[in-house]
């Protein structure tokens, strides 16, 4: 089977295999996997997963730091039609359950860092049937591959179509409910072949081209790298977690080409004492997103790694990037374009509207929305929350606010939802307010994000204590703390003696920021 005859993911390693069978597939710690294997390896947990009772459209959730297993779990239950959901480790165990409920998953696959809080999970999550230990720990419960090395490494007899869900990756939501954005085998299959079309420079791969999968596999920018990697033909090493002074081994001994970071990541590798000592001549192009760089700190970026830098816009919904902005873009000197996202990708649209929908002019503020064959199914079985961000005609509202320019740019002015980025984690006000809302000191609480030099923005909460109460923000942190993942803890408290809200009494969120970021160009970070 060529490329180009591709419908699904599914179709990926039995290529790979048959063209370049000896190549390793991904490294992981020591254990190289051949493109051979992997495609062995698929087949056997699709089998697995059949024997052990999963349907076709089924979720699976999987629990755990980057693994090159995760992937052979998420590339074997596509061959056989069920939907991988990683969830972020980093979540609070209340947080983790919610998940795996609305999921409604039969199985759970755990890595072995989380063992106690699965089984703390598991006491909440009464549709899991079966658990498989990644890599042991657990007596009672299979190790993953003792599951998969019972069943077969024959081809899975199941029909697949490009609009079946490949993977379910759970994003923030503004009501304090996590949703899944569903994204489809076509997302990724005829992306790829959009792409390979237009033989963009930054995304070009090489055969000997190898990638590292530094970003977690709960985001797109873990799931999705990985599987580009993939698709591509290319090796890809797996690091457990981001480490900066392991991504500087990875480089500089693993002959490392190709990376995808957030900007807070890259600022944590060049802190790193040998960051100036490490061999980057293997160092192709460096992809960043989720938030915008600073220009000072992409300046030291290409001093110190002396490569392609990518800016790659996009979001969950989108299956990642839809807009970029190339290297050639990445203005030293700090010319206008280097404010700028980027470009829309081939067969990306992209336009400005206002709330009611319509298209603004060139060079006017408002929602940024984007159409194309990136953009998500929906999310799982939460229509209402699709509509309003997909329309009949296809325009999926980002949330994000921007502008084009004559030449087609985009450049990102502010949020139009609420949402904090954070060392590129995505937080939502109203998820924390709702944690911090119990604390018995809290009258009334408001969460904004403030600038950080190191994570981009920082948490903040805004409290009105109750009568008599006397300021304790240490107390609130830990409270919070308690109930949410770390990077969701506020990281300051200030007191203040009211929230401004409008009349329909809406926290006016603007009116508490505006201080914080008062002098800045743009109101992200």
């Amino acid at each position: 089977m060529k490329e180009q005859d591709w419908k699904t993911i599914a179709d990926i390693p039995r290529t790979f295999a048959l063209t370049q069978p000896n190549k390793t597939a991904f490294s992981f710690e020591g254990r190289h996997t051949s493109f051979l294997e992997f495609d062995r390896h698929t087949n056997q947990v699709a089998n697995a997963l059949i024997a052990s009772g999963v349907k076709k459209n089924e979720r699976i959730c999987y629990l755990g730091k980057n693994s090159d297993h995760y992937f052979e779990l998420f590339l074997g239950a596509a061959k056989m039609g069920a939907v991988t959901t990683p969830v972020g480790w980093r979540l609070a165990p209340p947080e983790i359950a919610y998940i795996v409920n609305d999921s409604a998953a039969p199985m759970f696959f755990v890595g072995p860092e989380f063992i106690g809080t699965a089984k703390q999970v598991l006491k909440d999550a009464p549709k899991v049937k079966t658990v498989i230990a990644m890599e042991g720990g657990a007596p009672e419960w299979k190790t993953f591959e003792q599951w998969r090395d019972a069943a077969s490494d024959s081809p899975p007899n199941v029909q697949l179509t490009e609009r079946d869900i490949a993977i379910q990756l759970y994003t923030s939501g503004t009501t304090g409910r996590p949703k899944g954005a569903m994204l489809t085998h076509a997302n990724f299959i005829e992306t790829n072949k959009i792409m390979k079309k237009a033989d963009i420079n930054w995304n070009r791969w090489e055969p000997d081209d190898i990638s590292l999968v530094a970003m977690p596999v709960a985001h797109i920018g873990g799931s999705g790298w990985g599987l580009m990697g993939l698709r591509n033909g290319a090796t890809g090493i797996v690091a457990r977690e981001f480490d900066p002074g392991k991504v500087l081994d990875f480089i500089g001994n693993d002959r490392v080409s190709k990376i995808f970071l957030v900007p807070a990541a890259i600022q944590i590798v060049l802190r790193d004492p040998r960051a100036r000592s490490t061999d980057y001549s293997r160092m192709k192009t460096i992809g960043y997103g989720a938030s915008p760089i600073p220009l000072e700190l992409l300046r030291e970026a290409v001093e110190v790694f002396g490569c392609g830098f990518a800016q790659m816009y996009g979001m969950t919904e989108t299956t990642g990037t839809i807009v970029a902005l190339p290297p050639e873009d990445h203005d030293m000197k700090g010319g206008p374009r280097m404010r700028a996202a980027g470009k829309p990708l081939p067969g990306v649209e992209i336009k400005i509207i206002d709330e009611a929908g319509n298209t603004l002019k060139t060079g006017e503020v408002g929602e940024i929305a984007t159409r194309s064959v990136w953009n998500m199914a929906g999310y799982w079985n939460l229509p209402e929350a699709t509509a309003k961000t997909i329309d009949k005609d296809g325009w999926l509202r980002t949330g994000d606010a921007g502008y084009m320019d004559e030449d087609g740019y985009v450049y990102i002015h502010d949020r139009v939802k609420d949402m904090i980025i954070t060392g590129g984690e995505n937080v939502y006000p109203a998820e924390v307010e709702s944690a911090i809302y119990g604390h018995p000191d809290v009258a009334d609480v408001a969460v904004i994000g403030v600038p950080d030099e190191k994570w981009g923005e920082a948490v903040k909460a805004m409290v009105v204590l109750k009568p008599d109460a006397k300021p304790n923000p240490q107390s609130i942190i830990d409270w919070a703390r308690s109930k949410l993942a770390g990077y969701k803890t506020p990281k300051s408290v200030d007191f203040i003696p009211a929230l401004p809200r409008n009349a329909s009494g809406k926290i006016l969120r603007r009116e508490l920021r505006e201080p914080f970021w008062a002098g800045k160009e743009r109101r992200v970070n």
